[in-house]
């Protein structure tokens, strides 16, 4: 669990107003976990943020979940603004103020910091109020940049589904003594660089923790990081039970439709388990 103030939050008490970035830093310092889910389209969106969603991310994964894809990889920048666009109507229409994230696709970014700047300020003018892009070591000075040009950043670190190839698969990531240390100094160095939110993917849940109590203005988001982050995100398809392949979901997902009446009570659901810490549950996971 966090040492950021963990024990004075209240699982009772709601928001009262939009999301910001103000916002999300006194919830990383007072201890309460931060809950985010996907969303790919308006009416996704709309219910998520009255389900009580603290912030949606609309994930490159859309090119799995939502075009069959293999991997993220063929996702365009065209596609992420047409997308982001669409959750940024239906949050308006629903009011509610849940923060907006959009990833930057692979090709968007890895060519430098101009370039990431021109691809980050298309998402946005699509809607967007942070973008997210994948990885460390050379990743902090296109943060800095984008940062220092009114950008919000949302860094990934552990399992970066754009590099998946070079991983050699979705995999447990930084098991190993020398790459803990170096997934440590990356979440420094992003930490520094601006970023203020931090995805942690598929890493020990021990070094999340560690990772999360380390930061200062960097609040860490798991998904398959244990419930020692300072927030928690998982794919909506992943979060209603629904499965493209129909083969086998990763051990730290859950379905919070079963039992539900329906979508928005199981996204409440999610919300409450995030906040209260009930999930994930680290006896779920081996590492």
């Amino acid at each position: 669990m966090s040492s950021h103030g963990a024990d004075t939050f209240n699982p009772s008490q709601t928001r009262q107003s939009a999301v910001n970035l103000k916002l999300l830093q006194q919830m990383f310092e007072r201890g309460e976990p931060i809950t985010m889910l996907t969303a790919y389209d308006a009416t996704f969106a709309a219910e998520a943020d009255r389900a009580g969603l603290d912030c949606l991310l609309v994930g490159d994964s859309l090119g799995m979940v939502c075009e069959g894809r293999a991997s993220t990889l063929g996702v365009s920048m065209q596609t992420m603004c047409d997308h982001t666009a669409s959750v940024a109507r239906g949050l308006a229409n629903s009011k509610n103020g849940a923060w907006l994230i959009a990833d930057m696709p692979f090709g968007s970014y890895q060519e430098g910091s101009e370039q990431a700047f021109r691809n980050a300020a298309l998402l946005m003018e699509s809607g967007a109020q942070m973008v997210k892009l994948e990885g460390g070591q050379w990743t902090p000075k296109t943060v800095s940049f984008l940062v220092e040009r009114g950008i919000p950043v949302c860094a990934h670190l552990g399992l970066t589904p754009q590099s998946v190839s070079a991983l050699g698969g979705y995999k447990v990531q930084a098991r190993e003594d020398a790459a803990a240390v170096q997934l440590m100094q990356d979440a420094h160095d992003l930490q520094d660089a601006g970023a203020t939110l931090l995805v942690l993917e598929l890493i020990p849940h021990a070094l999340a923790t560690k990772v999360t109590q380390a930061l200062k203005t960097c609040a860490t988001i798991g998904i398959g990081a244990g419930n020692g982050t300072a927030g928690q995100v998982l794919v909506v398809h992943d979060m209603l039970g629904l499965n493209l392949t129909g083969g086998k979901s990763p051990k730290f997902v859950k379905n919070f439709l079963h039992g539900q009446d329906g979508i928005q009570s199981a996204m409440k659901a999610y919300v409450q388990a995030v906040k209260t810490r009930a999930y994930p549950d680290n006896a779920l996971h081996a590492w």
